[in-house]
């Protein structure tokens, strides 16, 4: 294993970034029924926003691609981005920001309600898309598939199965697609990709996960989560982030998937991820 040096590690994140409310209920109401949010805190979140976050807690260069609204939500979103140690690309729109509300159940589960369409960057926006050539890895969780092509440009590219139709759009083959077989969104084989990606990771849940290449399945281990579950909100996007780190740094893939690991769930200890995410080695 060669490992490149992490303070000169440059990597990116496509995709969207949200205006994300998470509050905590004993249980979703039934119809007609009025639930109260407890301890409820407002992020920049969703899977550009809670990858990013994670990213940033590296010693690397980190760039971020994305797209704001032009109201209060969207405002709120780019102070909250101005004031990270990053490289920010932002794209405006004239439309309002998505709004998302996560609600956290007693099990730990996450329900979502997506108000609005995600913002993503676009090829077309005027945004330095040439950084992404001199980049060690591009997470991609975006929409448009010439940004996939740019993305394509960098040493290494991991692309989340949420984006499989983009993907298959591109015609680009990525190195990694990451997903989560307990998320019907997100579930896939490798013979579900054309062209397929050189390796397909799923998580899942408690029993670990596995990489699936040409070669076969292998699989890699849980980690044990220190106490109670107390939010599964962002847990997904961070092993992803994570993984995409570990890569770039150089570390075969199970390896990469086992260090990863220990960042997903150390998320799951509370109800706002970007207070429990770990520092990246």
């Amino acid at each position: 294993m060669t490992e490149t040096p992490a303070e000169r590690l440059r990597v990116a994140v496509i995709g969207h970034v949200e205006h994300v409310s998470i509050g905590r209920a004993p249980s979703l109401p039934p119809p007609g029924e009025i639930a109260h949010l407890d301890e409820p805190c407002q992020i920049a979140g969703g899977g550009g926003g809670i990858a990013f976050h994670q990213l940033v807690r590296s010693p690397g260069e980190v760039h971020l691609f994305t797209a704001v609204g032009s109201d209060e939500a969207g405002q709120a979103i780019e102070r909250r981005l101005r004031g990270i140690r990053a490289e920010l690309h932002i794209a405006r729109r004239d439309a309002p920001h998505t709004r998302d509300l996560a609600v956290i159940t007693a099990d730990g589960e996450r329900t979502i309600f997506v108000v609005g369409e995600p913002l993503h960057p676009r090829r077309s926006d005027d945004l330095p898309w040439n950084v992404l050539a001199a980049c060690d890895a591009v997470y991609f969780t975006g929409q448009d598939p010439e940004t996939l092509v740019e993305a394509r440009t960098a040493r290494l590219l991991v692309v989340t199965s949420r984006r499989r139709e983009a993907l298959e759009k591109s015609g680009v083959r990525a190195d990694v697609v990451v997903g989560s077989t307990k998320d019907r969104r997100e579930y896939s084989t490798l013979a579900d990709y054309a062209p397929p990606p050189s390796a397909l990771v799923m998580t899942e849940g408690a029993k670990g996960g596995y990489v699936e290449t040409a070669d076969g399945v292998t699989r890699f281990p849980p980690t044990p989560v220190a106490g109670k579950i107390v939010g599964s909100y962002g847990s997904g996007d961070t092993f992803a982030a994570a993984l995409t780190w570990y890569l770039a740094r150089g570390f075969p893939l199970v390896e990469a998937c086992t260090r990863a690991g220990k960042h997903g769930a150390a998320v799951l200890r509370g109800i706002n991820p970007l207070e429990w995410q770990m520092e990246l080695e």
